[in-house]
């Protein structure tokens, strides 16, 4: 009763089937758009000049880290923790892809023993303050250029002071 006959039949009609959908889908597309290739720009046939209209006034909000620290609710920074999960560890002396974050605030850079760090982290003589850490939390790759470090960053300054204020309340 169900042969390979009418497999074949039934692939070939679902394959006819996307192809009919793909063509009218490039057919309308080039009707829609004019045939013009992706990425062209059309020019406005009259433009009207506007007095100050090149100007762009960008407000960026400047929010002071010490400010939202002081208020960081550790609670929080635990479930941004969950970010740093895969590569880090808390437990004391337990490194994985990255070096354990057993009592990093207030520790000094690259001081944890049998860890390998870049040189670039390696080179600072400095300890990681709450600001060392939101400046490297914030953009790692910025902060420290050539660290083997693979993670964006963390946008919002909220998250980077909470997950400070929850390393800083383990261990130290």
């Amino acid at each position: 009763m169900f042969d390979t006959m009418t497999l074949t039949k039934a692939l070939g009609a679902v394959c006819g089937s996307l192809l009919v959908f793909l063509l009218g889908s490039w057919a309308a597309e080039t009707i829609y758009h004019g045939g013009g290739g992706h990425g062209e720009e059309k020019q406005q046939a009259y433009v009207i000049e506007v007095e100050g209209g090149d100007e762009v006034e960008e407000v960026e909000e400047e929010v002071d880290f010490a400010a939202v620290f002081e208020t960081a609710d550790a609670g929080k920074g635990e479930r941004v923790f969950n970010k740093c999960r895969a590569c880090h560890k808390l437990e004391d002396g337990a490194n994985g892809t990255g070096p354990h974050l057993y009592g990093v605030v207030g520790r000094e850079i690259a001081a944890v023993d049998g860890f390998g760090y870049s040189d670039t982290l390696s080179g600072k003589d400095q300890a990681w303050t709450p600001e060392n850490l939101n400046g490297f939390l914030e953009a790692p790759r910025e902060w420290a250029p050539g660290t083997t470090m693979g993670f964006a960053g963390l946008n919002k300054v909220e998250d980077r002071a909470n997950l400070i204020a929850y390393l800083d309340s383990i261990g130290g």
